[in-house]
């Protein structure tokens, strides 16, 4: 259960991507809080695939954790490609929203 539990805080977060636009989701800002508190060892996707690996291993000496275990190695093995391509994880941060001016809206004037 406390693996289950530290599995979730590291991947409810979603990362920002490098084109385009991503949606936060709901209470995320919490916990990118905490993620952006241990640095490198939630961004680099090398420790993220070694830390599931890590997890899947006990996990499987159980028959009923067997699925577990293999979700677990599939996720290792996609952050092992991630990593192997270059890419990290990056917070999603808010923008400050910019007040428009009066003369700002309107574009041509009749």
């Amino acid at each position: 259960s406390a693996a289950g539990a530290f599995v979730c805080l590291l991947e409810y977060p979603r990362s920002r991507r490098k084109k385009g636009s991503t949606m936060e989701r709901c209470g995320q800002r919490y916990l990118t809080a905490v993620l952006k508190v241990f640095g490198p060892l939630t961004r680099n996707y090398y420790v993220r695939a070694v830390l599931h690996a890590a997890l899947a291993v006990p996990a499987g000496f159980l028959l009923s954790t067997i699925l577990g275990t293999v979700c677990l190695g599939i996720a290792s093995g996609i952050y092992l490609l991630a990593a192997v391509r270059g890419e990290e994880w990056r917070p999603v941060e808010r923008k400050p929203r910019e007040r428009l001016h009066m003369g700002d809206t309107i574009k041509q004037p009749p």
